[in-house]
């Protein structure tokens, strides 16, 4: 297996960790597995393939699911469900099949035939015309003579596994080949990236050769696309449906639900599963990993001499790898004076410089070499920029009128459109050409409580949430400014949601993480000199990525502060279940690094205290800070967890 060939194994465990076990629904739930070659016993010789299963082992599956009231379906099945004809029985599965390996024509579909089981099969289109390219698979496939017999037989559906994307494409300057569903290819040679109107054109025309290559071959136009690697976006998703695709296939652990069939998603069946093991899969849909997070400066990576950038990347790559740790915040702006503000980025993008086209590279090489997940880094409104109007700076309340903000950072006002739109633009642009699976959203969402003040901001108070327009009216009593306090915290929050959307768009299955200060959480009452609030981060995000930071705080007893930190979390419901504990391994106050002693101690403390997700800030791969033994011995994650 080639080396893009094996990242499909890792972009797989990436999916595995976003979800948590769910009781099984009676309402048109359904689930979905997934397989792909099955091989006999005495076939299994090392380098073993994580992707293969026993032959044995899954007629043992299909006996459990027998056993245990499961009824496998079709997909005409729950297309009729879905249209109203007919109710999906309980406990509905659908088997699926990916790449179309000879292994399915002689092992699969003879237990088909005996269990009654239906099936779904999905055929890469140049590995079925005879293309060899880097990414086929090397083994047998099944023939066209196989294929229409198979599906004359009424128990297998015929899926497109696209013609001619089940492989990478140069996605960056450096040469990362990436997923070409959802990759926008780089010309070396023109130093340029495909536009979006060729990127459509692309997918457009990759699903309709798709669609017409299986029916010239098997007279039968497919109804399904299973996306390779699980990589999909609105775009491609559009295209398979204009292609007569209308239910396509991810592979992200979940129900499926009748009302949505656009992208279903799909338990894997790894590591050749016995069936006591299969069985927890099935039933519980893996549980939820711990978070293990190293937050890193790409500032400390970037030198102005490539080779001396790549031999940081390595090293960096090479240390989180021997953490063992699961997800990286990786920053994707550029901050080299640490005010927390954006003035140039590290992806391409329409409004800011481009320091250097670099996030895209790091990014994939962490979840390639170190295999963890990696959440960009972005602010939600400290950007600065020469083609940003002054107007659009959020503005505070001083000396009796509305002045600029002297806060560290200067922050776009979410109360402007024209600013809302350029801040989303860089986030969109961030997805179209970067791979990562998560966004953590800066500490730079506050907004005291003598701001914002801009005209703008206090007309939409008034027209939007009917509070006054008048600043002294708003601070007038600690419930105005609470009452003030609370909308804005919403407003931000709806804010990054819309980001999230944006972002979404083209990276669907991205997960969202927001920076929060603690004094909101030990006193809430403080939401109204900050506009956060625990409850709300909760709603709205995956992660609250709280700063457990007891020395910036300047705590007189760090250990009891993080203790009364971790007790305040844990009485909101999923409080612990969906906060990350981010430790400082530097005091900002004396500019010292956090001692090898006490740093141990706070890790441990927190996990002691029963939080599920620590993280640290800043790591320092240069001068070992944290050291790489103490985070291995009490911070990596078990091998098998």
């Amino acid at each position: 297996m080639n080396t893009f060939s094996r990242l499909k194994f890792a972009a797989f465990l990436f999916a595995l960790l976003a979800f948590s076990p769910v009781a099984h629904s009676k309402d048109g739930h359904f689930l979905v597995l997934n397989y792909h070659d099955i091989i006999d016993e005495e076939d299994i010789v090392a380098p073993f393939d994580r992707m293969e299963v026993n032959k044995h082992f899954l007629e043992d599956q299909f006996v459990w699911l027998k056993k245990n009231d499961y009824s496998v379906v079709s997909v005409q099945a729950v297309l009729d469900a879905a249209a109203g004809k007919s109710p999906l029985p309980e406990k509905a599965v659908l088997l699926t099949f990916d790449d179309g390996y000879l292994s399915f024509y002689s092992k699969v579909f003879p237990l088909l035939k005996k269990y009654h089981y239906p099936a779904t099969v999905a055929l890469v289109g140049t590995w079925m015309d005879g293309h060899v390219t880097a990414d086929e698979p090397g083994k047998p496939l099944m023939n066209w003579d196989q294929v229409r017999e198979v599906a004359k037989s009424g128990l297998v559906e015929i899926a497109s596994h696209t013609y001619d994307l089940h492989n990478g494409i140069v996605g960056n300057p450096q040469g990362n080949t990436q997923a070409a569903a959802v990759t926008r290819l780089y010309d070396d040679p023109m130093l340029v990236y495909e536009t979006d109107g060729q990127y459509q054109a692309r997918i457009h025309a990759a699903m309709s050769k798709s669609a017409e290559f299986i029916f010239q071959h098997a007279g039968i136009r497919p109804r399904v696309m299973v996306w390779p690697y699980g990589e999909y976006n609105e775009i491609s998703i559009a295209e398979a449906k204009e292609a007569g695709m209308t239910i396509t296939m991810g592979l992200v652990d979940g129900f499926n639900t009748l009302a949505n069939l656009d992208v279903l998603h799909r338990l894997i069946i790894v590591d050749d599963p016995k069936v006591e093991k299969f069985a927890e899969i099935v039933t519980g849909l893996r549980v939820e990993q711990h978070l293990r997070v190293a937050h890193v400066d790409m500032d400390y990576l970037y030198d102005k001499d490539p080779e001396q950038t790549e031999k940081n990347i390595g090293s960096l790559v090479q240390r989180i790898k021997d953490m063992h740790i699961n997800t990286v915040y990786l920053q994707a702006y550029a901050d080299p004076d640490g005010d927390g503000n954006a003035e140039a980025l590290y992806f391409p993008n329409r409004h800011l410089p481009v320091k250097q086209d670099l996030f895209n590279r790091v990014a994939w090489q962490l979840k390639k070499r170190a295999a963890v997940r990696v959440y960009a880094w972005l602010p939600m409104m400290a950007y600065q920029g020469d083609d940003i109007d002054e107007s659009w700076y959020v503005q505070e309340w001083r000396d009796g009128k509305a002045q600029d903000s002297t806060h560290i950072y200067k922050r776009l006002s979410p109360f402007n459109s024209e600013a809302r739109q350029f801040v989303a633009e860089i986030y969109e642009d961030l997805s179209k050409y970067c791979n990562f699976d998560g966004i953590l959203f800066h500490d730079d969402g506050i907004l005291s409580d003598f701001e914002d003040v801009s005209p703008k901001a206090l007309a939409y108070g008034k027209q939007v949430w009917g509070i006054s327009d008048d600043v002294n009216q708003l601070r007038a009593t600690s419930k105005n400014r609470l009452e003030w306090a609370k909308h804005k915290t919403e407003l931000m929050a709806q804010f990054t949601d819309e980001l999230t959307n944006r972002v979404r768009f083209y990276r669907p299955a991205i997960q969202t993480a927001r920076n929060f200060y603690a004094l909101p959480l030990l006193e809430p009452y403080s939401e109204e000199w900050y506009a956060q609030s625990f409850k709300s981060f909760l709603t709205h995000y995956d992660y609250v990525a709280i700063e457990a930071m007891p020395f910036m705080e300047e705590a007189k007893n760090p250990n009891q502060w993080l203790t009364d930190l971790v007790k305040a979390a844990a009485k909101e419901p999923n409080g612990l279940k969906k906060t990350v504990f981010e430790l400082q391994a530097v005091n900002w106050k004396n500019q010292q690094k956090i001692s090898s002693n006490i740093f141990v101690e706070q890790l441990n403390l927190l996990k002691k205290l029963g939080a599920k997700h620590i993280g640290y800030y800043p790591d320092n791969v240069y001068e070992n800070q944290p050291r790489l033994e103490d985070l291995k011995q009490h911070f990596s994650l078990p091998e098998l967890q």
